[in-house]
């Protein structure tokens, strides 16, 4: 864990940062203690005053008519709805980014955000902070922790991933004129234990440029390379990427689809 938190510092992690991380930790090798300690690595160099934020989304919670891998008969759909369970904040786990949110999620003392498809957690001081709003209509928008973190000024950690991962740059396409809309829907399980399902519509992501977006972002930073254990990782400013990647797209999409 120590040399961990060492990494973490020659990277530029301090004291008082709220950083939102995103993780492949196979590629950072063995660690004793495995993911446990990868996080006290994080809030040990965080310190009290410091914030830890996670994505703890859960995609497996939406409209099965949209499913395409696999895809489910039509006659299924209406069972699907039916018999969800509901988002939970407690309950729910998160699926599809990685072991490290898990942990995070779980936590003493972590709080998540309340969207049933992609929602955040965090521990920490500003932690409640991050995680206070986030409608379901403004998914990884202002509203959404992705715009907390902007505001708060923090930072971006992608351990053993690259930009495509970089989730941050979602808040950016919802920066764009006038994005695209999509219809989502999930389920919510409320206080009393009943269920329903709630329909939304809000700008549609696209991560299928993330990566090329990051090489130009990396050309002109500020962007902070180094390794955490064995895994290749970044550490940036999230305003700085999110800004570069509201004005890439605007730039570069446009031209492309017109």
């Amino acid at each position: 864990m120590s040399s961990l938190a060492a990494d973490l510092r020659r990277l530029g992690l301090a004291a008082g940062d709220v950083v939102l991380v995103h993780s492949a930790l196979r590629s950072v090798g063995f660690v004793a203690g495995h993911v446990q300690s990868v996080v006290l690595a994080l809030l040990e160099v965080l310190g009290p005053a410091g914030t830890l934020v996670v994505p703890t989304h859960t995609n497996y919670n939406s409209d099965p008519a949209g499913w395409s891998n696999p895809p489910v008969p039509e006659s299924w759909w209406s069972v699907i709805r039916e018999e969800n369970p509901g988002f939970d904040r407690v309950l729910s786990p998160s699926r599809w980014v990685g072991v490290l949110p898990e942990s995070v999620r779980t936590w003493p003392g972590a709080v998540r955000s309340g969207h049933p498809q992609v929602s955040f957690a965090a521990v920490g001081a500003r932690a409640a902070e991050v995680v206070a709003s986030h409608p379901v209509e403004d998914e990884l928008g202002d509203g959404s922790p992705l715009g907390a973190v902007y505001r708060l000024d923090g930072k971006v950690l992608l351990i053993g991933c690259g930009h495509a991962n970089n989730t941050s740059m979602h808040l950016s396409e919802t920066r764009q004129p006038e994005p695209k809309l999509e219809e989502n829907g999930a389920a919510v399980r409320d206080a009393d234990g009943s269920v329903r399902w709630v329909t939304w519509s809000a700008p549609a992501s696209d991560s299928s440029d993330f990566a090329e977006i990051g090489v130009a972002f990396d050309a002109v930073g500020p962007v902070s390379v180094g390794l955490v254990g064995g895994a290749s990782s970044r550490l940036m400013s999230q305003r700085a990427v999110v800004d570069f990647a509201t004005g890439w797209i605007r730039e570069n999409r446009v031209a492309s689809a017109g």
